[in-house]
């Protein structure tokens, strides 16, 4: 899963990419490189960040989602609002990655099941500005084990097809570095839940802390890219069904070798094919 954030105040790529025409040839980019879904976000998810309106989050990744798609680049949305859900749907999404594991919005849950798409049941506590203050734990894996289990509960109970749904674990979202550690090295205790597991770990701050210099200056973003592809194939070789990343070539060329090695092929994400253009025409979800 390719990261592209066509917002201003991103941690990594905050800016980049909020030109349309820029974020196009950007999601292109990474279908090219290997990527196979483009996760498309209009609001920031950092550690601190204030939220912004609905109507701004879908004006701000609908043109990319249509144009991508005409482009026969298969596209998630990552979104926490029902309505900006549904209205990338109809634009051509066909995945839905939800932070918030569907606590945010209530509603989400009805348009999964009524588009009977994928949808990415993130482990959350609460919105970005307070999320700091909610990374207390017991046992972190046991503890974010038994909430997502009560997530996958409540979209179940709510119609949505159990082969539709995907797990995370939330790396970095009310989590120390620590509990990110933890969790990573832990992942067969998540995927005991028995659904597939998304991890996005890539350039987060934990990383940089790991591989700060002398001083203690974190390690800058742009230089945690080694440590983002080592992340990514361990916990796609501890089972992990997608890694979500930025920069996807280096992560797909060290899955390749991961791969010749005699590791089990690499396979499309189940049910997260582009759909075509008389599905969009007609509104049929998949």
């Amino acid at each position: 899963m390719g990261v592209l954030n066509v917002t201003p105040d991103s941690f990594s790529d905050g800016g980049r990419y909020a030109d349309l025409d820029a974020a196009v040839g950007h999601g292109v980019r990474l279908r090219d490189a290997g990527a196979h879904l483009v996760d498309i976000g209009g609001e920031s998810t950092r550690p601190g960040a204030e939220r912004i309106d609905a109507a701004t989050e879908a004006e701000r990744v609908l043109p990319v989602i249509r144009e991508l798609t005409a482009a026969g680049v298969a596209v998630s949305v990552d979104t926490s609002r029902a309505r900006v859900a549904e209205a990338a749907l109809v634009a051509g999404a066909a995945v839905v990655n939800d932070v918030s594991g569907g606590l945010a919005d209530p509603d989400m849950a009805r348009v999964v099941r009524d588009a009977h798409c994928p949808w990415v049941l993130m482990h959350w506590r609460g919105h970005s500005r307070a999320m700091r203050e909610l990374a207390t734990y017991t046992d972190v894996v046991a503890d974010v084990r038994a909430e997502l289990a009560q997530r996958i509960d409540t979209a179940l109970a709510a119609g949505v097809a159990a082969d539709r749904l995907i797990v995370d674990p939330g790396l970095g979202f009310a989590k120390t570095a620590a509990h990110n550690w933890e969790l990573s090295a832990r992942l067969s205790e998540l995927l005991d839940l028995g659904y597939p597991l998304l991890f996005g770990a890539s350039r987060k701050s934990y990383l940089g802390g790991l591989l700060a210099g002398a001083d203690g200056t974190p390690r800058p973003t742009a230089q945690r890219e080694a440590a983002t592809v080592a992340t990514s194939v361990l916990a796609v070789a501890a089972g992990a069904w997608g890694v979500r990343v930025h920069d996807v070539q280096a992560t797909s060329d060290a899955l390749a070798v991961w791969a010749a090695t005699g590791s089990p092929r690499l396979a499309v994400p189940p049910h997260a094919e582009k759909r075509t253009q008389d599905d969009h025409e007609h509104g049929v979800r998949r």
